[in-house]
């Protein structure tokens, strides 16, 4: 058994990486508001290592507001076509001003001035008003740089807890739990 959680997922993730068809580093995040009303929605995974699991949002939308307001969060990869899932729970923090503009600098154009023209989460009348606010834009930075929105930036999940589920036939699964220590990780089971 390997006993660092984190070679296990680069080595599960570069599997579905190939496996999977779209998005096999889609993943659902699990959020929960200051009363503890919960809400998920599936958002991509676009940094990792020992340091935790990168994505990037509207500072703005409702699940920013989930973050800040209660930094408890879960995310879960899963990769039908490998028959795996893996569960992960920890804290979230705001990645810096230098990653997310790093990040945001590698996006496509139109991926840059749609961060722009939405209020993500916010209510919309029509379809036709984001599609004005997105053409206001591309006038906007015509033929210059798009720079990162004040309001739009990455977010570290710092994993307390990794769980690695492979599916096994009869429902006799296997789970491998990791749980953060002061030293490390521990290793351990659980019944399926």
């Amino acid at each position: 058994m390997a006993d660092d959680p984190f070679q296990l997922f680069d080595t599960w993730y570069a599997e579905a990486r190939v496996s999977e068809i779209n998005d096999s580093n889609a993943m659902a995040l699990a959020t929960a508001d200051a009363d503890g009303r919960p809400s998920s929605r599936m958002v991509l995974l676009k940094g990792h290592g020992p340091d935790g699991f990168v994505f990037y949002t509207n500072r703005g939308s409702r699940k920013a507001g989930e973050l800040d307001a209660n930094a408890h969060v879960a995310l879960l990869f899963h990769w039908k076509s490998q028959r795996r899932q893996i569960r992960i729970e920890g804290s979230v923090a705001r990645a810096t001003d230098a990653e997310s503009d790093a990040y945001f600098a590698s996006r496509g154009r139109d991926s840059q001035l749609g961060a722009w023209a939405s209020d993500q989460s916010r209510p919309l009348d029509d379809r036709a008003t984001f599609e004005a606010r997105f053409a206001e834009m591309q006038a906007k930075f015509d033929g210059q740089d798009v720079p990162r929105p004040p309001f739009w930036g990455g977010y570290r999940v710092t994993p307390a807890v990794i769980e690695f589920w492979q599916d096994r036939a009869h429902r006799l699964h296997e789970r491998r739990v990791f749980t953060r220590t002061a030293d490390g990780w521990t290793e351990g089971l659980l019944y399926p």
